[in-house]
């Protein structure tokens, strides 16, 4: 599985650029899928649901299909903060089959993985850029100007980005 993760502080962009990447390589033929990564904790069945009772009584794995949506729920594993980069990897496996047929898999999140990121990073929410303290990090992404070690690309200019990760997919 081709994965590219998009990393960066809260309110910085992640998922608007997620999206906006999403639509522009589809628009060229590339099927994209995306992850969304999140250290909180969901719920992400609905309590007291059929799906959600069988859960409860002990099934490995629960499945939902419906016409027009399916989904597919199995425990996570509760990794604590000191969790490394190959056990942060390692969950992804399971996603491999669902995706087997993306030609890319965008992840929004999840700075603790060994897989290529890249940064996105407003100034004026005033934080530095996160690239020097993790794996990995190809690029940034910002308006603002910034030196640093990686390559700075426009967030104005979707498709510098969109050339630039899928390059990075290939590699």
């Amino acid at each position: 599985m081709r994965r590219i993760h998009l990393v960066g502080g809260k309110n910085h962009g992640k998922t608007t650029l997620l999206c906006e990447l999403v639509t522009h390589l589809s628009d060229q033929g590339l099927r994209v899928g995306t992850i969304k990564h999140t250290h909180h904790h969901h719920e992400l069945d609905t309590p007291g649901k059929d799906s959600h009772l069988h859960r409860e009584s002990g099934a490995a794995v629960v499945g939902i299909l419906t016409r027009s949506m399916n989904a597919v729920f199995w425990p996570g594993t509760a990794l604590d903060s000191d969790e490394d980069a190959l056990e942060a990897d390692d969950r992804y496996e399971a996603f491999t089959p669902s995706f087997r047929d993306c030609d890319l898999v965008l992840v929004e999140g999840d700075t603790r993985t060994s897989a290529p990121k890249i940064e996105v990073w407003r100034a004026s929410l005033d934080t530095s850029p996160m690239l020097d303290r993790l794996p990995n990090v190809l690029c940034l992404v910002t308006d603002d100007m910034i030196k640093c070690s990686v390559p700075v690309l426009p967030r104005s200019d979707l498709s510098v980005i969109a050339d630039f990760v899928w390059n990075a997919a290939q590699e």
